[in-house]
């Protein structure tokens, strides 16, 4: 696939993973993740508590509760409750991945990361780029 081409398909997933990300109960900070393999997409997740727990993300002190899911963590699991696999698959994601999620990403088969924000701590990309998975940052069209 051209440059040009691929520059416009990751711009249009980024995109509908900020609006995927607008589900997210969290206040801090709301992120949205898609899987997209052969151009479909095969999963999708936003922060947020586990299943059956209550939607309400931070403390009294308005400090993030431990059990939290990230986007990415959400989207994997939700991939391998499927039948789909996300082997070479690429995600999406708006705020580059924590150490964790990058654990999960590598773990996961995932090729590739698209993100448009940066996480205060980088330690989650450079994890990944020495796993050999490509990570690319796009500044979206309204940024």
């Amino acid at each position: 696939m051209d440059i040009e081409k691929q520059f416009l398909l990751d711009n249009r997933y980024l995109r509908m993973a900020r609006i995927w990300a607008e589900n997210s109960y969290c206040v801090r900070r709301k992120v949205g993740a898609l899987l997209v393999k052969d151009k479909m997409i095969i999963s999708d997740g936003y922060n947020g508590t586990p299943a059956g727990f209550e939607n309400i993300c931070e403390d009294e002190n308005n400090i993030t509760k431990p059990y939290v899911l990230h986007a990415e963590a959400n989207a994997i699991t939700k991939v391998a409750r499927s039948h789909n696999s996300s082997m070479g698959a690429t995600m999406y994601v708006t705020t580059s991945p924590c150490i964790e999620c990058s654990k999960l990403i590598i773990q996961a088969g995932i090729k590739r990361v698209v993100c448009c924000d940066r996480y205060h701590n980088m330690d989650g990309c450079e994890l990944l780029e020495r796993a050999g998975i490509e990570v690319v940052f796009v500044k979206l069209d309204n940024e």
